[in-house]
């Protein structure tokens, strides 16, 4: 039996046309499409609207830099349980920080030495955010007002926000990681 045996919602077999650029650029870039498209496929039109969002929050001039964009996404992967986000998320932090150890300490970044206070606000603040309700403590504002400009806050809670709607689909729909990054994580592949 396979894997996709298993899912209540299988992938799709053939992606539209539509999605062609999307594909062709990530089976250059990852040597293969990535699982959350066989799903999103069903929605084009919304898919883009998503990728172009997050290409929005990953742009080079953003108030936040890559490293932390990738942290933040990273934990918040984790806090929502999703296996592909933890996955993917894992990889790019690893290529923009240059540190695997650091990647492998995200779960517990209150234990480590690894992160500066200007990366321990922006995780209290993502995982405050991703709680449901949220818990942001006027602690936890001001520890992110002190290192970050209402810019980069503004761009903090998109790129939150953007990862707990990537993280829910993909976690609601059962979707895999795909072994991406080596984190000793589940490599359930469709």
């Amino acid at each position: 039996m396979r894997f996709t045996d298993y899912l209540w919602v299988k992938p799709l077999a053939k992606l539209p046309i539509t999605l062609s650029p999307l594909t062709s650029f990530q089976k250059k870039h990852f040597g293969q499409v990535l699982n959350p498209v066989r799903w999103w496929g069903r929605l084009p039109f919304l898919f883009w609207l998503v990728a172009l969002f997050v290409g929005f929050l990953e742009r080079k001039k953003s108030a936040l830099p890559p490293s932390l964009r990738a942290l933040v996404m990273t934990r918040v992967s984790q806090v929502c349980e999703c296996a592909f986000c933890v996955d993917a998320n894992s990889l790019r932090l690893a290529q923009r920080s240059g540190s695997m150890e650091k990647v492998m300490a995200v779960a517990a970044w209150q234990d480590s030495s690894l992160f500066d206070d200007a990366e321990r606000a922006a995780l209290a603040y993502a995982e405050g955010m991703s709680a449901t309700p949220p818990q942001l403590s006027e602690d936890v504002k001001e520890q992110l007002k002190r290192h970050y400009s209402e810019q980069a806050i503004t761009e903090l809670t998109a790129l939150v926000a953007f990862q707990n709607l990537s993280a829910r689909f993909n976690t609601a729909l059962d979707i895999p990681s795909q072994g991406l990054c080596s984190t000793g994580q589940d490599k359930n592949h469709v």
